[in-house]
């Protein structure tokens, strides 16, 4: 299969490394919004990085990789530090320009230059902590044909940050790590309120006297009596562990009452 693959890229090299590449970059847009936790994937923002990936920057990075390997031959050590410098020097700079004012213009925006005056610099500065890396390692040991391709791999994770940057952020390594730590902590927020509400709910069972309480004190939210009906341990204090105590209870209550009548 991947014989054939490398077959099929070889063959039509144009087609296969620029849509991976549009696929991937729109792709990174779609991983923004997942992380950030929208409501609803803003599909048109999503369209418009896939025009600017499929339309500039699939298209630009395949033939700019063929003009510097014609014009620098070979992975010699010499050859691969003149790519690489032409390559941040020139490619960095107008791929990143495109981005900001292709996406302000499909936008709408009426100012296309806001977001680059503002956001250029900081995004080009942190693509120097990130790409001469990756293109060091694509000039060094990437066969030509699948150049892009790799490149596209690379700007998959790229293309999160600039849609954040572009939305949210100001360009800088700085406010995405905020932006990602944040998130976590915020997730983390949600799932211990949630845990508290279960348990809250659970001790209004208990109280109204609709649950069995446990003849054994719990050890780990220092209660006196907590509100299950069996030994409790970490995962009772998890939402997966509240349901399927709560079923477990709801199962015993039934069969009480069954008992009962």
């Amino acid at each position: 299969m991947l014989k054939a693959l490398v077959r099929h890229v070889r063959r039509f090299p144009w087609a296969s490394n620029v849509t991976v590449y549009g696929c991937l970059f729109a792709g990174g847009d779609l991983v923004h919004q997942l992380v950030s936790r929208r409501d609803n994937v803003d599909w048109s923002h999503t369209r418009n990085v896939a025009v600017v990936g499929f339309g500039f920057h699939g298209n630009f990075s395949f033939f700019w990789m063929r003009f510097l390997e014609r014009r620098f031959p070979g992975n010699s050590a010499r050859m691969v530090l003149r790519k690489l410098l032409l390559d941040q020097s020139i490619a960095g700079p107008l791929a990143t320009s495109v981005f900001y004012t292709g996406v302000s213009f499909l936008e709408g925006k009426e100012d296309v230059f806001e977001d680059w005056r503002n956001k250029f610099l900081n995004t080009y500065r942190t693509g120097l902590m990130y790409w001469p890396f990756m293109q060091l390692l694509n000039f060094a040991f990437v066969p030509l044909f699948v150049r892009t391709t790799f490149t596209g791999c690379c700007a998959f994770v790229w293309a999160i940050f600039l849609c954040f940057s572009q939305q949210s952020g100001d360009g800088t390594a700085g406010a995405a790590l905020k932006w990602m730590f944040s998130n976590q902590q915020e997730e983390s927020e949600a799932t211990k309120e949630k845990v508290e509400t279960e348990v809250k709910f659970e001790r209004q069972l208990l109280a109204s006297g609709c649950l069995p309480a446990s003849s054994r004190p719990c050890s780990h939210c220092a209660c006196s009596l907590h509100p299950l009906p069996y030994p409790c341990s970490p995962s009772s204090h998890t939402v997966q562990g509240l349901e399927e105590a709560r079923i477990k209870m709801l199962i015993v209550s039934g069969r009480r009452s069954l008992v009962t009548g």
